[in-house]
């Protein structure tokens, strides 16, 4: 494991292996974590792959001013210079799967294949979440308007590592430290400015059929339901995407299943050429 410096301002980890560079558009996340959401994968991809991870703005050691920005154009200039001129197959998830989505939307001739997992899809149906959901949203919101951070990281550790409607502290352990660390650093962190993605792309769910690249969509079964039920509508309205649903995870199943997501990626890369 290398840290390279910091270019354009991103704290870059990768591990150099041969053929494919897959592209961990780490960070990246669910707006709770890091490149650490990444650390049970890197490894066991390394054998026949350049694996990179990067901290975008407002995450990890990431270093960034407030000024307005674009994520998929940060993604590119990293690509640019870490790329070896390939395509690569990029691994997103939540905000990550978004930044990956856009990125094979507006540069398709860049990404050789897309690993999503529990995506943020803008454009999607808007969630209707149960009373049980909504309630611990609402306690979430009101822990963050009394600046009570402490509180705002145990909620959001239940409902994204946990499961919304799973008992608090279902996953404990290193997986837990790990993303309350993570996302204290995002909660700390100070404004990192405005992504002109969010409104300067059209909306990726509109346009997924236009995705041709070898794709595989990953959910876990105790996410929230209509972020299961997106993915199963984003993969069945996408070309060429496989589906995995895992038994037993929520939103970060890097963190609580590495190994199955070690295995589904070392399984997915040979499908996509360069």
């Amino acid at each position: 494991m290398q840290w390279a410096a910091i270019f354009h301002k991103h704290d870059i980890r990768f591990i150099s292996g041969v053929d494919r560079l897959k592209f961990f558009n780490g960070g990246l996340n669910a707006a709770v974590a890091d490149t650490r959401m990444w650390s049970g994968q890197m490894a066991g991809i390394a054998d026949t792959n350049k694996a990179i991870v990067y901290d975008r703005r407002g995450f990890g050691k990431t270093r960034c001013e407030q000024e307005d920005y674009s994520s998929v154009a940060d993604l590119m200039a990293l690509l640019d210079v870490l790329g070896d001129g390939k395509p690569a197959v990029l691994v997103g998830c939540s905000q990550g799967g978004r930044i990956a989505l856009d990125a094979a939307l507006e540069h398709p001739s860049r990404v050789s294949g897309l690993v999503l997992i529990a995506p943020n899809v803008p454009g999607a149906p808007e969630p209707d979440n149960p009373p049980e959901i909504a309630q611990r949203l609402a306690r979430q919101q009101d822990a963050l308007d009394a600046g009570d951070i402490a509180s705002v990281n145990a909620i959001k550790a239940h409902l994204w590592l946990d499961g919304p409607l799973m008992a608090e502290g279902r996953v404990s352990g290193k997986a837990r430290d790990l993303l309350l660390d993570m996302n204290s650093i995002v909660l700390e962190a100070p404004p990192a400015g405005t992504d002109l993605d969010v409104t300067g792309i059209a909306p990726a769910f509109d346009r997924l059929a236009k995705i041709q690249v070898p794709s595989l969509m990953v959910w876990g079964d105790r996410d929230f339901p209509h972020i299961m039920e997106r993915c199963r509508l984003v993969a069945d309205r996408m070309k060429n995407c496989a589906s995995l649903g895992l038994a037993g995870s929520a939103h970060l199943p890097s963190l609580d299943q590495p190994d199955e997501v070690t295995a589904a990626l070392v399984k997915f890369v040979p499908r996509c050429a360069d």
